[in-house]
């Protein structure tokens, strides 16, 4: 009941928050160094060149999340993974193998982000940064209230926190089979995938806002999970086009975890890896309209279930 109570506090008192004011949006890119159809070095190296290219083009921070494994490639991937250090851009814990929370023993998978932590602790510590955020792969985050506490506070003892998700556009779903396209220099082909991409983006950016708006009565600052691919690094002009005329300013992910929208209280543990706006529809006892979120093209999603040979 007690926090139950402080929910409703909580939620009048966004509701009297400013709602004219832009808000932001921080962009955060999950599976680095690359997400890739491709295991070529060059790929790889020209996919980053090009999305860190973009992102100072644009004027866009963004926080990079490493899966530990891919640093096993060798020092070219580390180099990678470096490069967005040096590029400005804080780098966080994605796991070793991107295992799932869901589908792993919490030892097992405290081990598996440990084995991940020091990994990535000496290549930020030599760029004189620290290691302060941790995203769960799938966004699943336990199937039981135990299992996430446990996890969530060996996390805390090593000085992470939860890295958010309150906007995103199934970018993976549309990397695969761009990639396909490029390595087979289907020149026409990459475009209709990549022009799909936007149009899809621009439609799930303003679901978003609006859901945000609908929960909450404004629109919070959202945390933007985007993937390491060439699709990004070949759309990044476009992505930031949408951004602006979705009036959303670009800010870090520290800055964005200030808004009081991320204090609501999660307490969700099960089989579904949610982004948070629904955890907090859970929190707040409000519906959203998701009868009303756009569906990636079926022919998007069956290239996708043909290419990805995750388990």
């Amino acid at each position: 009941m007690q926090r139950l109570i402080l929910a409703v506090v909580l939620l009048a008192l966004l509701a009297r928050a400013p709602s004219a004011r832009a808000e932001g949006v921080a962009l955060t890119f999950d599976d680095l160094p690359t997400m890739s159809l491709s295991d070529d070095a060059g790929y790889a190296a020209d996919t980053t060149r090009a999305l860190l290219a973009g992102l100072r083009r644009h004027h866009l921070p963004a926080t990079g999340f490493v899966i530990g494994e891919k640093l096993d490639g060798g020092p070219a991937q580390a180099r990678l993974a470096d490069q967005w250090l040096r590029a400005g851009m804080p780098l966080g814990n994605h796991t070793y193998s991107h295992a799932s929370l869901n589908k792993t023993p919490v030892a097992d998978y405290i081990a598996d982000v440990a084995r991940a932590d020091a990994m990535l602790r000496p290549l930020v510590a030599a760029r004189h940064r620290s290691l302060r955020w941790f995203r769960h792969p799938y966004l699943e985050t336990g199937l039981t209230l135990e299992t996430r506490r446990t996890f969530e506070d060996w996390l805390a003892g090593q000085g992470y926190a939860v890295a958010p998700v309150t906007m995103e556009n199934s970018d993976w779903m549309f990397a695969l089979p761009y990639d396909e396209a490029v390595l087979a220099h289907d020149t026409a082909g990459a475009a209709r995938i990549r022009q799909a991409y936007l149009d899809y983006t621009g439609k799930a950016v303003a679901w978003y806002r609006q859901a945000g708006r609908q929960l909450l009565g404004r629109r919070p600052d959202f945390v933007f999970l985007l993937h390491a691919s060439r699709l990004n690094a070949d759309s990044l002009d476009a992505l930031s086009t949408i951004l602006r005329h979705d009036h959303l300013r670009p800010i870090t992910l520290d800055h964005a975890m200030r808004d009081p929208a991320y204090r609501i209280a999660d307490a969700y543990a099960g089989p579904d890896g949610d982004e948070w706006l629904s955890r907090w529809s859970r929190t707040l006892g409000k519906a959203l309209d998701w009868d009303s979120f756009p569906e990636p093209p079926a022919a998007i999603s069956a290239a996708n279930d043909r290419l990805d040979t995750t388990p």
